[in-house]
């Protein structure tokens, strides 16, 4: 294994715990909390170097940007920009041999989870991909899979972990925190979560080298379920094709290929 498509996002971050102080744009902290996500995006730089993996794409995957570009490790390319589609950053996926996800946060409606979201934190209850919970971690994984490419590791919060092990047999994580609740946690300090994420990625490629992880594949047909807070987002949702109104806050859509449903 010689590339990696990187991942990121932000609220998975040591050090990040509240949407109003750090994640969303206008938060008092969101520049510095920025910084605390390149700084672990290149201790997982370094790790994957140390191994041999030299052509590492960095996607910024926090919805308004999350990278503090400056400070970004010099071996390192960087997918960013906004606006900017799904599509558009998934796409390069197919051209590298594995995915790691970077700051992950568990899904929508766990309570122990910092920063528990699916999606869009203001906006969604929950996803549901054949009647199973899912979160943005198996919503890439089988996108991945898709394409044949497995993924091998993941940093974030205690829960985050937790969802990736259960969906991702082999996975290597690492947890920077613990949730007390969705804006509180007990967040380990800024340079042993860098130096974890500099181990445990290492240490995830030498295992998959070992054993290679199979990449996630759930069988079709699919039928993705989304409920929202309100009926005005499920409004929004019936303007697109392919929609099914279940609720007033409830949708689903339905496909036989997983890539044109999961991020529907």
């Amino acid at each position: 294994m010689k590339s990696i498509y990187l991942m990121t996002d932000l609220e998975g971050v040591a050090g990040v715990v509240a949407f109003e102080e750090h994640t969303y744009p206008t938060a008092k902290h969101y520049e510095h909390a920025k910084k605390l996500l390149t700084a672990e995006i290149n201790a997982a730089v370094e790790g994957l170097l140390s191994e041999g993996v030299d052509d590492i794409l960095v996607v910024d995957g926090h919805g308004p940007g999350g990278i503090w570009f400056e400070d970004l490790h010099p071996e390192a390319k960087l997918l960013h920009g906004r606006p900017i589609t799904g599509q558009i950053m998934r796409q390069p996926m197919e051209r590298y041999d594995a995915v790691a996800l970077l700051g992950q946060h568990a899904m929508a409606g766990v309570s122990t989870s910092n920063l528990s979201h699916t999606q869009n934190s203001r906006a969604i209850d929950y996803f549901k991909l054949n009647g199973r919970p899912i979160g943005e971690i198996a919503q890439l994984a089988l996108y991945a899979g898709a394409l044949g490419k497995p993924m091998i590791f993941l940093t974030g919060e205690v829960d985050a972990c937790k969802e990736a092990e259960e969906v991702i047999p082999g996975i290597t994580t690492i947890s920077v925190k613990q949730g007390l609740g969705r804006c509180s946690a007990i967040t380990i300090s800024a340079q042993k979560s860098r130096q974890l994420i500099r181990e445990g990625v290492a240490q995830a490629v030498r295992l998959h080298r070992a054993n290679p992880i199979q990449p996630l594949v759930w069988p079709g047909p699919y039928t993705l379920e989304k409920r929202f807070y309100s009926t005005h987002e499920a409004d929004n949702a019936m303007m697109l094709p392919g929609y099914e109104r279940i609720d007033g806050q409830t949708v689903r859509v339905r496909g036989d290929d997983i890539r044109d449903v999961i991020y529907r």
